[in-house]
């Protein structure tokens, strides 16, 4: 527990200053090139701690990982990015193209995962060994299936980018984050410079493959001892410490009214999450001879959908309150509690906090 606490506490500020050499480097290459490496080292943190735990062998725990940053990312972040700013100033507004564009490649990235999801199902069902709850399974088929699909979404992926380069350069809330930067650049102007960023960078980035090996490697001994899932850790607790720094950036700007920002680092890093990061680990999981796929459970599938398809909602007439942040947060509860009482052992943690067992 003392390393698993210590290392979510280090590997929070951590994540921050990668976060914060990425902008800076961002800031002396200018908007565009800037724009990629915030689009390519935005998940770094999280990409890292995915690729140590899929080193050792916990596939569930990144498949985990992987729905709980999309789901922190558009319902926890950005129900509390509407739910502030609509506290503080009512009624907000938006570029609704960019936001629909970035739902619309959400969803793209959902039937990604329904379609080996249901293939896998259909085959067990056939077999007479469906098990809703493993997706663990050494198929083939379902193998060359995710290889192909991972290709597809990474492609995808890129024609976003390539998208999103070709718009006008002030178009706010580009769907893999490429957006108006002109107010981090007044903040950040020649705060650092270039050698050191990438010195930041790099020292950030080794003591966050450092801290994720004791991370990962504390997983099981915690899950024994607080009676929790692994799911839950690889859902709520460990996309939270990785993502922390870009999650608070985004609510700080809802707040300060910039929505076409907010929505841009919500959904662009839900999008990388769904069609780069978590297709590219398929690959890296043939270096380290995992069978990872994308195969996901039938909770985590319908988590993504229901997710995506309200914030797709909430983005369609351009405007926000912070009912709909309510909403948003009240999903995300809901469905942490799923993942919390997929162990009995969840579920009497929770009656005895609240003196009911």
């Amino acid at each position: 527990m003392l390393i698993f606490t210590s290392s979510c506490i280090v590997l929070a500020p951590s994540a921050g200053f990668l976060g914060e050499a990425t902008e800076e480097l961002a800031i002396h290459t200018g908007p565009k090139v800037g724009g990629l490496l915030n689009a390519t080292l935005g998940n770094t943190a999280e990409f890292i701690i995915t690729i140590v735990a899929l080193s050792q062998g916990k596939v569930e725990l990144v498949k985990a990982s992987i729905t709980g940053s999309i789901l922190g990312n558009l319902l926890l972040i950005l129900g509390l990015s509407l739910f502030l700013g609509g506290l503080r100033h009512g009624f907000q507004r938006f570029d609704r193209t960019p936001a629909g564009v970035g739902a619309s490649m959400m969803a793209l990235a959902v039937i990604g995962l329904i379609v080996p999801t249901l293939f896998e199902v259909l085959r067990e069902v056939q077999l007479g060994e469906l098990d809703v709850f493993n997706t663990l399974v050494e198929d083939p088929a379902l193998e060359n299936l995710s290889l192909f699909l991972a290709v597809i979404l990474i492609a995808t992926y890129i024609l976003s980018l390539i998208f999103t380069f070709q718009q006008p350069k002030r178009k706010p809330g580009g769907p893999s984050e490429v957006d108006d930067h002109s107010a981090e650049e007044e903040s950040h102007q020649d705060k650092w410079s270039i050698p050191f960023s990438v010195g930041v960078l790099a020292i950030s980035t080794l003591g966050i493959v450092f801290l994720s090996e004791f991370l990962v490697g504390a997983v099981e001994p915690v899950v024994a001892s607080l009676g929790v899932s692994e799911l839950f850790l690889g859902v709520i607790v460990i996309p939270l410490v990785g993502n922390v720094a870009k999650h608070i950036v985004g609510v700080q700007v809802a707040v300060k009214n910039k929505m076409d920002l907010s929505l841009a680092i919500s959904l662009g890093s839900s999008m990388q999450i769904a069609l780069f990061v978590a297709p590219f680990l398929v690959f890296i999981g043939l270096l380290f001879d995992r069978h990872m796929t994308l195969f996901f459970s039938i909770f985590e599938v319908a988590a993504l959908f229901v997710s995506i398809l309200l914030a797709a909602l909430i983005s369609v007439d351009g405007e926000n309150n912070w009912l709909e942040g309510a909403q948003l947060l009240a999903v995300y509860l809901m469905i942490a509690l799923g993942y919390l009482f997929t162990r009995i052992e969840g579920a009497e943690v929770i009656l005895r906090t609240f003196g009911l067992g």
